[in-house]
């Protein structure tokens, strides 16, 4: 397994009275933060404020390239972006303990925070497709090429994993400094991740540092 620092390279917000982030998603132009009663989308480049859509925005958001899915409490609404008119509804896996959420090969990947899952569902009916096990809670997911990875959150550290999607392997952790914590999880799709930041409000850019190979 690699173990690599990772650090932070930016930090976006905190947004609306630096309430709590509970999802990250990026729509190849705009990062999108879920904050509790609205879904926010920033230019990461500005850092800007793009727009905001009154929805329930609890945990977990997903883009699949033309629509957005965001977790509401026990369920996942797709929504159209422009709008935020919900397009269609299903349940969630983890029946309102369900955390980060992604979108590949079809299929939308949702963690359960304490089953410390990860979960691939039908985006029309949310039928379960398979589980994955982790050993520490879930808090983020996404996905990076054919990469699958998931945050964690655990006291008061966090990390980045990088794990086999078909066994749950670490294959490789981007640890976090001290204090900085992970509530939502995405891939830029190069060198980024974009992590939402808890209870600050904000979102943080982070990347990997230098790499030490443990055995």
């Amino acid at each position: 397994m690699i173990k690599s620092a990772a650090r932070v390279v930016r930090e976006y917000g905190p947004f609306h009275d630096g309430k709590n982030v509970g999802g990250v998603t990026y729509d190849g132009k705009h990062v999108w933060a879920a904050i509790g009663d609205k879904l926010t989308s920033f230019d990461p480049t500005s850092g800007t404020v793009q727009r905001s859509l009154n929805v329930p925005a609890h945990a977990g958001t997903a883009f699949d390239g033309k629509y957005l899915y965001q977790i509401a409490e026990s369920r996942i609404q797709k929504l159209d972006p422009q709008t935020g008119k919900v397009l269609a509804t299903i349940p969630a896996p983890g029946s309102g303990g369900d955390s980060g959420m992604a979108w590949a090969e079809g299929s939308l990947w949702v963690g359960e925070y304490r089953a410390r899952k990860i979960h691939q569902i039908d985006p029309e009916t949310g039928r379960i497709l398979r589980s994955i096990d982790s050993n520490r809670f879930v808090t983020g997911v996404t996905w990076l090429g054919e990469e699958l990875w998931h945050a964690t959150w655990e006291g008061d550290v966090s990390e980045l994993r990088h794990v086999d999607a078909k066994t749950g392997e670490v294959l490789e952790t981007l640890e976090l400094p001290d204090g900085i914590n992970v509530s939502g999880l995405e891939s830029n799709g190069g060198d980024t991740f974009f992590c939402g930041g808890g209870g600050t409000g904000k979102v943080r850019a982070i990347r990997k540092a230098r790499a030490m190979r443990h055995s």
